[in-house]
């Protein structure tokens, strides 16, 4: 199967991002090329894309599927944490948009082969990038018990974090878990059958995505990458960012609402002296959310956040 994925809520980004012909945009998680597209086709005819992603899979695809448009991209395999030395080494120094979409693409799910899916019975891997030293099964049976809780409990909000990883430490003590489908069956008998019966979601997703946000250090990186973005912009230049879990976007709401507030100053300070300035205007007062005919014809939407701020030249503090 060939790079399969669904963009999700492409008029929105290309709305916020305000593109026009002759701007320059980065599209930093690149996936499928589908936002990537939509975004060149309104630069043409002299915009330019510079398009990044780490997962390999992704650069290659795009590399066939943007092939079209040629001078007018330029593409680079790597994390989005590094967006301040790929724009060095494009010689671009200020950008009209940045796009940043942090969900799984169909073919990590279906076609990567990395574990991603508990539906499935893979190696245990779910690295988005293959460069990168730390697997799933690393984690899975090399880490404490307490540990396991802990990121199970952190990045995945389960309740049966506990239950979960002394299951998974009792069953690693007989023989490694090397496979997603092993792992998703140690996890459905650590949850209480009261517990799982009623559930919408398969009882292993929140260990499955704790364990892949371990793996690519996703909410680790996300907070520096929304201030290296905001500095890459120009003023008037936009940022849209598309997340799919309340700790993603809860993220991505603070960083925004702290960049825009600007003074750091106590609150009973009558005057701001720390003379940190307001970086931008959030565009977004509340999460924008797909619309019921998109989650409709696509479900896998039906979880997006997105969020989208502008840049603006910079206000001195004043008065409290």
């Amino acid at each position: 199967m060939g790079f399969r994925h669904i963009p999700v809520m492409v008029d929105e980004v290309v709305s916020y991002l305000n593109c026009g012909p002759g701007k320059i945009f980065v599209d930093c998680t690149l996936g499928g090329a589908g936002h990537g597209r939509a975004i060149l086709e309104q630069i043409m005819p002299d915009g330019l894309l510079i398009g990044m992603d780490q997962d390999k899979d992704a650069i290659d695809n795009a590399v066939v599927a943007l092939k079209e448009y040629g001078p007018h991209i330029r593409l680079y395999h790597d994390n989005f944490i590094n967006l301040p030395s790929i724009l060095s080494r494009t010689g671009t120094i200020s950008i009209d948009g940045i796009v940043a979409d942090l969900g799984l693409s169909l073919y990590q799910i279906e076609s990567s082969g990395r574990g991603f899916s508990f539906r499935r019975d893979e190696p245990l891997d779910m690295r988005m990038n293959m460069d990168s030293d730390i697997t799933a099964e690393d984690i899975v049976n090399s880490e404490t018990e307490t540990r396991l809780e802990k990121i199970f409990r952190d990045y995945g909000e389960e309740r049966w974090a506990g239950k979960i990883a002394r299951y998974i430490a009792s069953a690693r003590s007989k023989r490694s878990i090397r496979t997603s489908k092993e792992l998703a069956e140690i996890v459905c008998r650590a949850i209480p059958q009261r517990a799982s019966t009623p559930r919408k979601i398969h009882p292993a997703t929140k260990v499955f995505m704790a364990l892949r946000i371990a793996v690519n250090r996703e909410l680790e990186i996300l907070d520096e990458f929304i201030v290296s973005a905001v500095d890459a912009l120009k003023p008037g230049g936009r940022l849209c960012v598309l997340s799919f879990h309340s700790l993603e976007d809860r993220i991505v709401k603070h960083r925004f609402r702290a960049l825009e507030k600007g003074c750091i100053c106590p609150s009973d300070f009558p005057r701001c002296v720390c003379g940190k300035q307001k970086q931008v205007r959030v565009l977004t007062r509340s999460v924008v959310r797909p619309t019921s005919q998109e989650v409709y014809a696509n479900p896998m939407s039906r979880s997006t956040r997105l969020r989208a701020l502008e840049k603006i030249s910079g206000e001195k503090g004043g008065t409290k």
